[in-house]
C-alpha cells in the first residue's frame, strides 16, 4: 500500500525583482513511499530537497505536478503527515509534557487520554523523567527527542524529518540514529528524511532517492539490502555507499554530500 505518492511535481519560484528570473526549484519528481517504508532524500544543498519535503507537508503549491498522502491529495497541512525540524520548533514556555500534548489538545482529546498518550510517548524516546522540565533545560539531543514524540503522537501517516540530526555532535548524532531505529522498530511508521550524510541514509533507510543539482530531479532511486541491519565497513555497506558517492561525484561537486 502507498503511504506517499509524487507524480512529475515541479517548483518554479518567482524572482525576487521585477527584472530577475523565475528559480526553478525541482522538474518532473516523481518518487513513491511505500507504508512503513522508511525514505531518505539525498543531494548536494541547493538541489531542492526541503522544496520537496515542504510540498508534501503541504507548507508549499506545486507548480506542477500531484502528490497525493494515503490516497488523497496534498492541499495544504494536514493530520496526516508531521514535521520533524532541525531546529527542534519546540515551545520555550512550555514543558516536555505540554509540548508533546500540543497537537492532542488541537484535537481535542480528553485530559485523561491525553496523560496516558503523552506518556506513553515520553517513555517511547527514553523522556519519562523529564516531562516536567523546559525546552531550554535539555541537551541537543533531547530536545530533538521531544520533536519526534510530538510528531508521532499524533498518528501521521507519514513523518517527515528535515535534517533533523544536523545540529548535533558526531556522537550524539550515531546515538539519535540508533534511537530512531529503536523507536521505529517499536513504532512502525512511514517516514520521509531530508539528509546530506550517505551515511545517516543508508543506516535509516528501506529506500535512498538521490536527487541532482538545482533544478532537483530523481537521479536515481535506490533500496537498501538490508534495511538497518547493514554493518558499517562491510563490503555490502562499502559498494552501497560507492554507488551514492559515485552518483554524487557525477554531479560535479562531492564536498557537501558526506
Amino acid at each position: 500500500m502507498l503511504a506517499l505518492k509524487v507524480e512529475h511535481v515541479r517548483k518554479i519560484y518567482p524572482s525576487m525583482h521585477s527584472k530577475g528570473q523565475e528559480v526553478l526549484a525541482i522538474e518532473d519528481v516523481s518518487m513513491n513511499v511505500n507504508k512503513n517504508e522508511f525514505c531518505s532524500i539525498l543531494g548536494h544543498s541547493g538541489c531542492g530537497k526541503t522544496t520537496l519535503l515542504n510540498l508534501i507537508a503541504g507548507f508549499e503549491v506545486p507548480s506542477a505536478g500531484r502528490i497525493e498522502c494515503a490516497g488523497k491529495e496534498v492541499k495544504g497541512p494536514g493530520a496526516d503527515r508531521s514535521m520533524v525540524f532541525q531546529d527542534y520548533a519546540l515551545f520555550p514556555w512550555l514543558t516536555v509534557f505540554d509540548n508533546i500534548a500540543f497537537g492532542l489538545k488541537i484535537k481535542g482529546i480528553s485530559s485523561s487520554e491525553i496523560n496516558q498518550i503523552v506518556m506513553r510517548f515520553a517513555a517511547l524516546v527514553g523522556l519519562s523523567q523529564f516531562t516536567t522540565h523546559y525546552p531550554h533545560q535539555l541537551s541537543g539531543g533531547m530536545r530533538q527527542r521531544v520533536s519526534i514524540a510530538r510528531a508521532l503522537v499524533v498518528d501521521p501517516t507519514v513523518l517527515l524529518m528535515d535534517e533533523p540530526f544536523a545540529a548535533l555532535d558526531a556522537q550524539n548524532r550515531a546515538l539519535m540514529q540508533a534511537e530512531m531505529i529503536r523507536i521505529l522498530n517499536e513504532e512502525s511508521k512511514t517516514v520521509v528524511l531530508v539528509t546530506h550524510s550517505i551515511e545517516e541514509a543508508i543506516n535509516l533507510s528501506d529506500v535512498i532517492v538521490v536527487m541532482t543539482r538545482r533544478p532537483g530531479k530523481v537521479k536515481e532511486i535506490i533500496r537498501v539490502p538490508e534495511p538497518r541491519k547493514m554493518v558499517e565497513d562491510t563490503p555490502a555497506y562499502l559498494a552501497i555507499r560507492r554507488q551514492i558517492r559515485d552518483l554524487i561525484a557525477g554531479e560535479h561537486d562531492d564536498s557537501e554530500v558526506r
